[in-house]
């Protein structure tokens, strides 16, 4: 019974389930290149390990548990280099501006 099941499986279902591929068709990434780039930049979490292996093959119980990393700018994470240095701009914005009203 086993054995009929394993013979049974095609190509297409070997790359249906790699991370890559299921990161792609939650709709986490906007391409399958993109998808490759986040797991490996380290953005990507299977249940609380971080993988960075687009060729993980993801078990149908840790599928529902695909999300991105807690560290990373996408789930809430430190914000990225541009972001930091945008925030920091508009914080030294809104305090000059308040000064040169008191004046």
């Amino acid at each position: 019974m086993k054995l009929d099941y394993v013979l049974g499986l095609r190509i297409e279902d070997f790359l249906e389930r790699r991370l890559q591929t299921q990161v792609f068709k939650l709709g986490l990434a906007k391409s399958i290149h993109h998808a490759r780039v986040l797991i490996r930049q380290r953005h990507i979490r299977v249940r609380k390990q971080l993988v960075n292996v687009p060729s993980y093959i993801v078990r149908l119980d840790s599928q529902k548990h695909i999300d991105f990393s807690l560290n990373s700018p996408y789930g809430g994470g430190r914000p990225g280099r541009v972001k930091r240095k945008n925030m920091k701009k508009g914080q030294q914005r809104h305090g000059s501006d308040g000064e040169e009203d008191e004046g």
